[in-house]
């Protein structure tokens, strides 16, 4: 596969200056990156852990700077005056937040429009930002290492769908292969003469030629986009899911084709109201559910997932070092968490070693939600007591973490949930409960009072040294063992805990001194 760019080789990356100043940092200098795109012009601001990074602030407005264009080949002119106020405002909010210099890339309408190069050279003149246009297969290979970010270690193929343009990667063990960029964006589609049955045919003979050039793909299928969003959240609606994040979200082609129909039999504005899509976007949804129909035929996907990461995100995978990409990103945010918010950073590791003997048959996936567990078992203890439960499922439920499947993040929000409260009746767990198994759901319980349990036993090193959980499953007997060290740590409250622990087991207990 060829994931090389010109850029490679440059260790000032892309746009002339390294975005992260240590290769080797953890941490995330605040930055800005402003996706200048077909429909919408948008600053991101991203903060915190570099391989996770979050959103610290996030910004957009529908320009639709390339309505029209199949007709005058310029941008649209009222388009072009609401970005260029757009990126004065985001300007002056860099300035206010004390950022370094905005990154501001442009992909179809300005690499496109005649009058592209003078739009950009109004932007530097009015407000000293330089624009940097990238190239269809440019865009390509940057959504992908967006969805890289979230996603390491994917199979499959990215799709990114913008206002005027929609490009494919592949991507394969952490790499980008091949990638092409096409004109099916809806606002192009829009545009077409031939009406219903014209667009069709075109679109089907695109799709065709992009498969030919992509060869097959029977992978998952990751689809960027704003378009994309706003019929996941339709599909969502028809489904009733109840968890109303986008990122991760799965459908499959039975759904997708469900969607379909669902959408075109719809009043649109009811639909957009019930949804919460804005009407400059619910405009395209109509042509683009024809692109994503014909998308899934042509590809068949083993199956399909939303990823709430894109160019923006690529940007800063291209120039994170290998070391940095190889990380984990949940783990890498869990202990940039701990490491912000804990109160004894560090505890999260020393409560992993203690809580893992339940769980020795665990694979290597289910080990890393305990771990993350484990980091961000102590993070919400600022919020009030009778709140901290809440606090922390909805955290994890609903942060911005990656690598997280929808029942992975409703496993560790209940794991964390149990760690300050025995009980989930009552909880929004309830709502959520059909995203997990009964048996998932009893294991996110074991571990999440083993975390409120073991954060009894605040260990200094010399404590910890000897004091574990031993559990043998077939004859249902949890074992704590303790050394002189840890005995005073172990009072009511703390016996309380590891009783309700084994409760939950179906174990009897016994408790040992090491002498």
């Amino acid at each position: 596969m060829d994931g090389t760019s010109d850029s490679d080789h440059d260790p000032m990356g892309l746009f002339g200056r390294p975005l992260f100043n240590d290769p080797k940092a953890r941490a995330l200098s605040r930055v800005g990156v402003v996706d200048i795109g077909s429909n919408s012009v948008r600053l991101v601001v991203f903060d915190g852990a570099a391989r996770s990074p979050a959103y610290f602030y996030n910004e957009k407005l529908m320009c639709a700077l390339g309505a029209g264009m199949s007709d005058t080949g310029r941008l649209n002119p009222e388009g072009r005056e609401r970005a260029l106020q757009a990126l004065k405002r985001f300007q002056a909010l860099a300035e206010g937040m004390n950022l370094p210099p905005l990154t501001v890339v442009a992909t179809a309408a300005v690499r496109e429009a005649e009058d592209g190069p003078d739009f950009r050279e109004d932007v530097l003149r009015e407000t000293g930002l330089r624009i940097w246009v990238i190239g269809g297969e440019e865009e390509a290979r940057l959504s992908a290492q967006g969805v890289l970010l979230g996603w390491p270690g994917s199979y499959g193929l990215v799709c990114d769908i913008g206002g005027s343009s929609m490009e494919l990667a592949e991507i394969a063990g952490g790499r980008v292969g091949r990638r092409i960029s096409s004109n099916l964006g809806p606002l192009k589609l829009r545009d077409l003469k031939g009406g219903q049955k014209g667009r069709e045919q075109h679109i089907k003979e695109v799709m065709d030629k992009l498969a030919e050039h992509m060869g097959a793909q029977r992978d998952r299928l990751f689809l960027v986009g704003g378009s994309w969003r706003a019929i996941a959240r339709i599909d969502m609606y028809r489904r009733g899911y109840p968890l109303h994040v986008l990122h991760e979200y799965r459908m499959d082609k039975k759904s997708v084709s469900q969607t379909v129909k669902f959408i075109k039999s719809s009043d649109l504005e009811e639909l957009r109201t019930a949804c919460g899509v804005s009407s400059a976007r619910m405009d395209l949804v109509p042509y683009a559910v024809d692109v994503l129909k014909r998308l899934v035929q042509t590809f068949k996907p083993k199956d399909i997932a939303i990823s709430s990461y894109g160019i923006r995100e690529g940007l800063l995978y291209e120039q994170m070092p290998q070391e940095l990409r190889d990380r984990d990103p949940l783990i890498e945010a869990c202990r940039f968490a701990e490491a912000k918010d804990a109160r004894l950073p560090g505890f999260g590791k020393k409560l992993f070693r203690f809580v893992s003997p339940l769980f020795s048959k665990g694979d290597k996936a289910r080990m890393r939600l305990i771990k993350a567990a484990c980091l961000l078992h102590d993070v919400s203890w600022r919020a009030h007591p009778d709140y901290r439960a809440e606090t922390c499922f909805d955290n994890a439920t609903r942060a911005n973490l990656g690598g997280l499947k929808h029942s992975e993040r409703v496993f560790l929000g209940l794991a964390l949930l149990h760690r300050y409260k025995n009980k989930r009746e009552g909880t929004r767990f309830e709502d959520l409960e059909g995203l997990l198994s009964e048996k998932l759901t009893l294991e996110a319980e074991v571990l999440g009072k083993a975390l409120r349990f073991g954060a009894m036993l605040w260990m200094s090193d010399a404590s910890a040294d000897g004091t574990a959980l031993d559990w043998k499953p077939r004859k249902k007997l949890l074992r704590l063992k303790l050394t002189k060290a840890s005995v005073p740590l172990y009072g009511e409250v703390a016996e309380a805990r590891f009783l309700s622990l084994a409760a939950s087991l179906g174990a009897e207990t016994e408790v040992v001194i090491k002498r």
